[in-house]
């Protein structure tokens, strides 16, 4: 019995030991990851803000710094990081990259914050490409083939088109805190997307010491699922895809007022209007949000630096809808550190081990995207809807020949912004905020066009090979006004690949129709093959467009012309891997016709093999002969 107690004794002392130990250790680790709830005066002066989110009950000071414990607010708000805003790029390794440290590393190299792409292909175009890569800052990393990239920050180039990118084109980059201007304002860093702001930039919380005030989100609460309204935020200009996608184009209208003092039906930034045409089918038919396409990591991106958007972004059509020969592939969930798995909690729908996740083209797992008892559905993230996805494979539509070589968009896009003659000024006369340096310096850019079109639209070979949109990368003609307003050259067309040419790119406008572009409407009308509003003259072996630019001699909305027979390009494709369709292409698309007149339908069986063209005169005898039976 002594020694039974003795044991006892012992083993008791070890487990108090423990627990003290545990206990310790749990007090520890609340303190770090959040401050003891307390007396604020936080909340005292912001009373009723609104919590972030569950996630986040933790003290105002554990993300914003400061000194809760004081009254005044100058003493308070001491020692603060990055004032309003905790997640602005200047601090967010400390703030945000603190919990999310992973989630920071992807998008502090993410395309969307550095720029490359946009400032990489501003200077191809403008002729002023160097071996340098430029982003937003200095960054260091691998790219997607492990290679080590080194990116210099472009406020260290003072040369014509990165003057252009920091004055002009950089105010959406997800590490500028936009507060100005109309239905554009985002903020910075973490909170670019995840906190949303209203039309007028105003707080329309319940904090009434912020109430009504500029630069700040419509609320505190974060928004984990971003929703359509961040993402249009920025992409209502340029290629307009925001805009496009909801079913809305911008005019040029001249600001005649429709509305009261303001023009048009609906405002959007910089005092432009928009009227209505018909949507995306995803948007229209299916209500899907942006992100119910496209994944963290084409968002987030994935870690890596890319020098392309379109490297970056991982999904396609065929990944969802699959392709003329082959289904969607998927994978199974395994693993529970998966990122499909951890993504979805915070989805209407969560994921499963064993769930069938369709794969993106390049292999890894969507989060809401799969595969179950022979069929593939897509649910949406926000809401929890669940759609089953068509699949075209083995469609006798997408069975076409020579068809293989399109994109989907070739035949499924119905709006593509196309901005002809885009007049560039540059007045050294003015003064300017340059978004990356943070300052106002002397000199300012401003822009007008001559024409916009939005269908038909060019065709070309993208950068993935496949023959899809194109549109105008810029059609740029650049003015210089020195200090004293002299113009050092007007509408001079930059050089590019060695000479003064028009610069075209692949584009994606997200005006996605469920019905294709008729064959009859593709193949008939010149205006796909290039060749813009076409004046077809036989006598005078030409093909021209009306649409005429008298100092540089060349049609502004079209990529080729013939002229005493020769055939002509205006310009090139800027991104690496695409091009101008060529001569033998062009052949092949316009021959068709041949026999298109009879047969118009596309899905029939006479297009599922190579056209044999020495049949034409045999067709062709057979249709006299039965309209002489006719009459």
């Amino acid at each position: 019995m002594l020694m039974i107690s003795k044991i006892y004794k012992v083993v008791n002392t070890k487990n108090i030991i423990l627990a003290f130990f545990l206990i310790f250790l749990f007090i520890n680790l609340r303190g770090f990851t959040s401050t003891k709830k307390s007396y604020s005066s936080c909340v005292a002066c912001h009373s009723g803000i609104e919590t972030v989110s569950k996630n986040h009950e933790f003290n105002c000071i554990d993300c914003h710094k400061g000194d809760e414990k004081k009254d005044n607010k100058k003493e308070a708000h001491k020692g603060m990081l990055c004032g309003k805003n905790p997640s602005d790029i200047s601090c967010w390794e400390k703030t945000c990259g603190n919990c999310h440290y992973f989630e920071w590393e992807r998008v502090k190299h993410t395309i969307m914050m550095t720029n490359i792409g946009i400032i990489k292909n501003l200077m191809n175009a403008w002729g002023e490409a160097n071996n340098t890569i430029y982003g937003t800052m200095e960054l260091h990393g691998r790219d997607e083939n492990g290679e080590i990239v080194n990116v210099d920050s472009i406020k260290k180039n003072d040369s014509f088109a990165s003057i252009a990118y920091r004055k002009f084109c950089s105010s959406c980059h997800v590490g500028y805190d936009k507060w100005w201007g109309y239905n554009s304002h985002h903020s910075s860093g973490c909170a670019a997307c995840h906190w949303v702001h209203s039309e007028s930039g105003v707080y329309e919380g319940k904090d009434s010491s912020i109430k009504k005030t500029r630069g700040y989100p419509k609320s505190h609460k974060i928004s984990s699922l971003p929703e359509n309204e961040v993402c249009f935020k920025c992409h209502n200009r340029s290629g307009r895809i925001s805009l496009h996608y909801e079913g809305l184009v911008d005019a040029n209208n001249s600001l005649i007022p429709t509305k009261g003092i303001y023009p048009g039906r609906t405002l959007i930034s910089e005092l432009r209007n928009v009227y209505h045409i018909k949507g995306d089918v995803h948007f229209v038919k299916h209500e899907l949000d942006c992100i119910d396409c496209h994944t963290s990591r084409d968002i987030m991106g994935d870690g890596y630096i890319y020098k392309n958007m379109y490297k970056q972004v991982e999904i396609s059509c065929e990944d969802c809808h699959g392709s003329a020969k082959k289904k969607p592939e998927f994978g199974i969930i395994l693993k529970e550190n998966d990122g499909a798995l951890i993504e979805s909690q915070n989805y209407a729908i969560q994921n499963k081990f064993g769930s069938k996740l369709v794969k993106t083209k390049k292999g890894r797992l969507y989060s809401n995207v799969y595969y179950k008892d022979g069929d593939y559905y897509l649910f949406s993230k926000r809401k929890g809807r669940v759609y089953k996805l068509t699949i075209i494979t083995k469609d006798k539509k997408h069975n076409i020949y020579g068809h293989d070589k399109l994109d989907c968009t070739a035949c499924h896009s119905k709006a593509v912004q196309q901005c002809y003659g885009c007049h560039t000024i540059y007045d050294e006369q003015l003064k300017q905020y340059d978004v990356i340096k943070g300052e106002i310096t002397e000199g300012g850019f401003y822009e007008k066009e001559d024409l916009r079109k939005l269908y038909p639209f060019p065709l070309a070979v993208n950068e993935k090979g496949k023959i899809g949109p194109i549109t105008p990368g810029c059609q740029t003609f650049l003015t210089y006004i020195d200090k004293n307003g002299n113009k050092l050259f007007e509408d001079k067309i930059p050089e590019f690949k060695g000479k003064r040419q028009f610069k075209y790119v692949s584009f994606y406008s997200h005006n996605t129709a469920e019905k294709a572009i008729d064959c009859v409407e593709c193949h008939g009308q010149l205006y796909f093959a290039g060749f813009g509003d076409a004046l077809v003259s036989i006598r005078n072996r030409t093909i021209v467009s009306p649409i005429w630019c008298e100092t540089c001699e060349k049609p502004l909305g079209a990529i080729n012309f013939i002229k005493n027979g020769k055939i002509y390009s205006t310009g090139s494709m800027v991104r690496e891997e695409s091009r101008i369709i060529n001569k033998e292409e062009l052949m092949s698309f316009i021959r068709v016709n041949s026999c298109l007149l009879c047969h118009k339908k596309g899905e029939e069986n006479f297009y599922e093999k190579k056209i044999n063209y020495n049949r034409i005169g045999e067709c062709l005898s057979v249709y006299r002969s039965k309209q002489r039976d006719l009459h």
